[in-house]
C-alpha cells in the first residue's frame, strides 16, 4: 500500500519532481549511463531518462485506474442486472459474458486497437471495454445470495422499485470482492498497456509511457542496458505490488477468511 500511494504521489507531482524536461533533446548526451546529473541514464536522443519515468508513471496509472473505472462501471451494471431480474435477462447477458471470455483479450485489444487510431483514450477505452467479465459474474454471484435476504424483502414491502433496491441496498453490500477485483485490474491494465506500448500500439512518442521507454531501449539493448532494465523494473514492482495489494484487501474484508484464521 505505501508503495501505491507513492507511485500516486509520483504522479501527481511529476512536473516537481523530474529535473528535466522529458522530451528535452540533447544529441551531445546520447546514451549517456546513470550518473549524478542524470540518475538513470539517458536515451538515444539525450532525453533524461528519470524524468521520462517520472511523466511515464503518470501515464502508466491513469491508463490502469481509467481502464479498471470503465471495466468496473460496465460489469457492475451489467452484473446487476443479471443477477436481479434472473431470468431471460440473466441468460442472454451471461451467455454475452460467455462470449467475451471466448476470445483471447490481448489478441482482442489488439485487433480493435489496430482499427483505431492508438491514442491514451482508446487504450482507456478497449482496456476497460474488454475486461468487465470477471467483475459482472463476481457482482451477479453476490447479488444472487443477497436478493432473497430480509433486508431486502423489507426493502420490496415498503414499496421500493428495483432501481433504488439495486442502487441502494444490493450494490453496496456486494461491492467488497468487486473491489479487490479492481485492484487487481489496475495491475493487468498497467502490464497490457506496457505491452500495447512495447508492440508500437500503445501510447504513441514522444508522450513517454514504461511500455514505449523499453520499445526504444530494445535497439541499444547491448549499449543502453538502463534503457529496459529501469523501466521494466518499474513494471515489475508495480503489477506485484497491486497484487499484493488486492490480496492483502481480500483477506482483510473477506469474512470467511478471517474465520478460517
Amino acid at each position: 500500500m505505501l508503495f501505491v500511494m507513492a507511485l500516486a504521489l509520483v504522479a501527481l507531482l511529476a512536473p516537481l519532481l523530474s529535473p528535466y524536461d522529458p522530451s528535452a533533446i540533447d544529441l551531445s548526451k546520447r546514451l549517456v549511463g546513470p550518473s549524478w546529473e542524470h540518475p538513470l541514464g539517458t536515451d538515444q536522443l539525450g532525453r533524461d531518462l528519470f524524468s521520462r519515468m517520472v511523466y511515464g508513471t503518470r501515464i502508466s496509472i491513469s491508463i490502469g485506474f481509467v481502464a479498471v473505472g470503465i471495466s468496473v462501471l460496465i460489469g457492475v451494471i451489467l452484473g446487476s442486472l443479471a443477477g436481479y431480474f434472473g431470468g431471460r435477462l440473466d441468460g442472454l447477458i451471461m451467455r454475452f459474458v460467455d462470449m467475451m471470455l471466448c476470445f483471447p483479450t490481448f489478441f482482442l485489444i489488439l485487433a480493435v486497437i489496430a482499427l483505431l487510431e492508438p491514442n491514451i483514450f482508446t487504450i482507456m477505452a478497449v482496456i476497460g471495454a474488454t475486461s468487465w467479465m470477471g467483475v459482472a459474474r463476481l457482482i451477479r454471484a453476490e447479488i444472487l445470495s443477497l436478493k432473497e435476504q430480509e433486508f431486502i424483502l423489507a426493502a420490496r414491502a415498503i414499496g421500493a422499485g428495483p432501481f433504488r433496491i439495486i442502487v441502494r441496498h444490493l450494490i453496496p453490500n456486494a461491492i467488497t470482492p468487486v473491489l479487490v477485483s479492481a485492484t487487481l485490474g489496475v495491475a493487468a491494465a498497467i502490464l497490457v498497456e506496457s505491452s500495447l506500448s512495447f508492440l508500437g500500439i500503445g501510447v504513441q512518442p514522444p508522450t513517454p509511457s514504461w511500455g514505449n521507454i523499453l520499445t526504444e531501449g530494445k535497439f541499444v539493448l547491448g549499449i543502453g542496458w538502463w534503457l529496459t532494465f529501469f523501466p521494466g523494473l518499474a513494471i515489475l514492482i508495480t503489477v506485484l505490488a497491486y497484487n499484493l495489494l488486492g490480496e492483502g484487501l481480500r483477506d482483510l474484508l473477506d469474512p470467511r477468511l478471517k474465520d478460517q484464521g
